[in-house]
């Protein structure tokens, strides 16, 4: 038997001996330590210490009060709801299920809404943002008290869910951007003493008025109270500046804040799957699902339950409930100055301990449930409220520090959607059926621990990667300094397309390992490289299908690395796939107009999409000859055709063409190529990705060789046919090294 490429015998020993020591040298790749900086090159560790009152003076004494505000109005309003529970499950004649369900269904529209608002903030002005959601939210409580069915409670119950959906995750962005990390956690667990204070009062307060006012319906004053402060607070946001992203994790990098850099699109889609490839977040956002089995529907049982053991009325219900906690929120400031300084000395421990917090909350809630008197009952809560007092507002910093600063708001929105729309909503149904089949009791003894526990230790695990998390957001605010030093140093230097540090996984198996790509406008850039190599994941990454775990994809300058491939298209990024880029059941003529309708730089006129229509007949005179042919009728060839021709209706700013020439005729290959040279001479950007050597320099000013998942050349054209070793693998499509005696005219 002769080997195909070198006429030799072939010997199965060594074949077997290079694809193991492939396999042994991917391995090794995958599983080499990645770079960790030392802890003083980290965003605020190894700072010095600064107090809490030079803190606020750097961002201001308005954003704190303001928000300190919202959080207490907010938590008038969900004391009101927790606290009323059993008035208007007795007033509107519902279950426990169904007031359950009520809560679930509040809680799947601050998922909702959370997301929604969240991404219009990181891509707009926050502080208006959150105004305006406030002012609707107000509107809606007050429109709360006067609804006389459980079907509009739910309906209104929902709208005020919207607009409180902001309050953690926009709010948050806006206080972790204003204030600096050496002191975040002190800042945050101010405004959290607001929030707590609040939520002290408010059933007091509310408690205090329906017990007042007494009657059947006098829960309706509870809600039309709360609506008045909330109100005048989100009218006077609107005045608030909203403060530069990132700004403080910038200064502590590189001495300064970055004002000039281009911030692109954030879409839900990459920015879910960015932060799930942030291995904190991604325990972190595991333990919030089981936390929020815990903790978002524990207030409403634990009243049902105290309604039911001890009879207690409201007013007695919120003194049980409320009066021990006072304790726990004086412990708060300690702790989060313990914290502050404990995270700018070791950050994995800092989050550990973190999550060892939720473990006696765990005990003390079974505590709790098994006291005799209310009085006991109010000593167990206070005990537990001292674990989760600080555990609660320690979470907050303690994530914006590891989320990418870019898409802060929204990446706590996503937190948030697992807290309430998983945990929560789950939380709350599976609490709602216990406890009708059994009790309220039961079914917090039931569920609330061992989410306690199961969310602590979640927790705890996702600290060990804090500190690489950390090192990957140095790296692209360095990155992103080099970025703005070459603009300014000349702005006719921005590649039209750029890839840079980036990495890329299928899974648990990564592909791409620290790819730098970069194409100027008018350049014609061929990418090359055996089978497997990662070049078609590497136009994927850049057309938004796949989203990297490292680096950063940018388009004239402006950062698109979490743009939608669909927000990509209306920027000019065009991908066409090999062999996959028709309606098969269309004909020519109504493929070009589908893609007439979406033209990226306008509404599509019809002059404008005749004259297009004209221009890819022009290129591809066999196309005009068969308008009316349904694409699936076409061949290999002009199927290829009428697909080039569809990108090219949309005048792209760059084009990618992953193998333009596989499968097809030379003679096909030759008239797709003339095309493509027209193309390149009218100053097309185009990448071409080929496994045909000729076809991609034929083309091309300047080739890229990648091997394994790594650039291993780029140069001229010219260039890489002078690396015979090179040259030899993209012909033969193997290592390159394998058979060092073959040599380009062999192939």
């Amino acid at each position: 038997m002769s080997d195909p490429f070198g006429g030799r015998p072939s010997d199965a020993g060594a074949l077997s001996d290079q694809i193991l020591a492939a396999e042994s040298e991917r391995q090794a790749v995958l599983a080499a330590e990645p770079v960790i900086l030392d802890d003083d090159q980290l965003p605020g560790v190894g700072a010095k210490e600064l107090s809490l009152r030079e803190a606020i003076s750097i961002g201001g004494v308005s954003t704190i009060v303001l928000l300190g505000a919202l959080d207490a109005t907010d938590a008038l309003g969900i004391g009101a709801m927790g606290l009323l529970g059993p008035d208007i499950q007795e007033s509107l004649g519902v279950s426990d299920a169904v007031l359950g369900t009520i809560t679930a269904g509040g809680n799947v529209f601050i998922v909702a809404g959370g997301l929604l608002l969240s991404r219009i903030a990181d891509n707009s002005n926050r502080a208006r943002l959150v105004a305006l959601a406030t002012i609707f939210w107000s509107a809606m409580t007050l429109l709360l008290g006067f609804v006389q069915t459980a079907f509009w409670f739910f309906i209104v119950n929902c709208a005020i869910a919207f607009g409180r959906s902001q309050t953690h995750p926009v709010q948050g962005a806006i206080m972790a951007d204003s204030y600096p990390i050496e002191a975040r956690a002190r800042v945050y667990a101010a405004k959290d003493m607001a929030g707590r204070s609040g939520a002290f009062l408010a059933p007091l307060a509310v408690g205090g008025l329906v017990s007042l006012i007494g009657g059947d319906d006098a829960w309706r004053w509870g809600f039309i109270a709360a609506s008045i402060p909330t109100l005048i607070v989100g009218a006077t946001i609107f005045f608030l500046t909203d403060p530069p992203r990132g700004q403080f994790e910038q200064r502590s990098t590189i001495g300064e804040a970055l004002t000039d850099m281009k911030p692109g699109p954030i879409s839900l889609g990459a920015a879910f799957q960015r932060l799930f490839k942030v291995r904190t977040m991604k325990w972190a956002l595991m333990a919030a699902v089981a936390l929020g089995f815990s903790l978002i529907s524990d207030g409403l049982f634990l009243n049902l339950y105290l309604d039911e053991r001890f009879d207690l009325g409201p007013f007695e219900r919120a003194l049980a409930n409320s009066t021990p906690g006072v304790i726990a929120l004086f412990t708060i400031p300690f702790v989060a100055k313990w914290y502050d300084g404990f995270y700018r000395r070791t950050p994995p421990q800092a989050m550990a301990l973190l999550g060892s917090l939720f473990f006696p909350m765990a005990l003390f809630t079974v505590l709790q449930l098994l006291m005799p008197s209310p009085a006991t009952f109010a000593v167990m809560a206070g005990l537990k409220a001292l674990f989760a007092a600080p555990a609660l507002s320690l979470l907050g910093p303690t994530l914006a520090n590891i989320n990418p600063y870019r898409m802060r708001a929204l990446g706590s929105a996503i937190g948030m959607s697992l807290v309430f729309g998983v945990g929560g909503l789950g939380g709350a149904i599976l609490m709602g059926l216990i406890s009708d089949a059994t009790s309220p009791r039961t079914a917090l003894l039931a569920v609330v621990p061992g989410a306690m526990i199961i969310g602590g230790l979640l927790t705890i695990n996702g600290s060990r990667h804090i500190r690489a998390d950390l090192t990957l957001v140095v790296e692209e605010i360095r990155e992103e300094k080099a970025e703005s030093d070459r603009m300014r140093a000349d702005p006719s230097d921005i590649p039209v397309l750029q890839l840079h540090n980036i990495d890329f996984s299928y899974g648990p198996v990564q592909v791409l390992f620290d790819v730098d790509l970069e194409v100027a406008r008018g350049e014609t850039l061929a990418l090359l490289g055996t089978n497997g190599a990662g070049k078609s994941t590497a136009l994927r990454v850049a057309a938004g299908l796949g989203i990297p775990s490292r680096g950063v994809v940018r388009l004239n300058g402006r950062n698109m690395t979490l743009a939608s491939p669909e927000q990509r298209v209306r920027e000019g990024i065009f991908l066409l796939p090999g062999g996959q880029g028709v309606f098969p059941h269309l004909s020519v003529r109504e493929n070009l107009e589908t893609s007439a309708a979406i033209v990226r730089s306008g509404a599509g006129t019809k002059p404008d999409i005749a004259g297009r229509l004209d221009r890819a007949f022009e290129l591809f005179p066999v196309l005009s000859q068969r308008p009316k042919t349904l694409a699936h009728d076409l061949s290999g060839g002009q199927k290829q055709m009428l697909a080039l021709a569809r990108v090219i209706m949309h005048d792209p700013e760059v084009l990618f063409i992953d193998e333009l020439s596989l499968g097809l005729a030379p003679v096909v290959v030759q008239d797709l190529l003339a095309v493509a040279g027209r193309l390149r001479d009218a100053g097309q950007t185009m990448i071409i990705v080929e496994q045909s050597l000729n076809v991609a320099l034929t083309l091309a000013d300047r080739a890229v060789f990648m091997e394994k998942g790594h650039v291993r050349f780029t140069g001229s054209a010219q260039s890489l046919l002078e690396r015979d070793d090179l040259a030899r693998a993209v012909f033969l499509g193997r290592d390159a090294t394998a058979d060092p005696q073959v040599d380009l005219d062999e192939s």
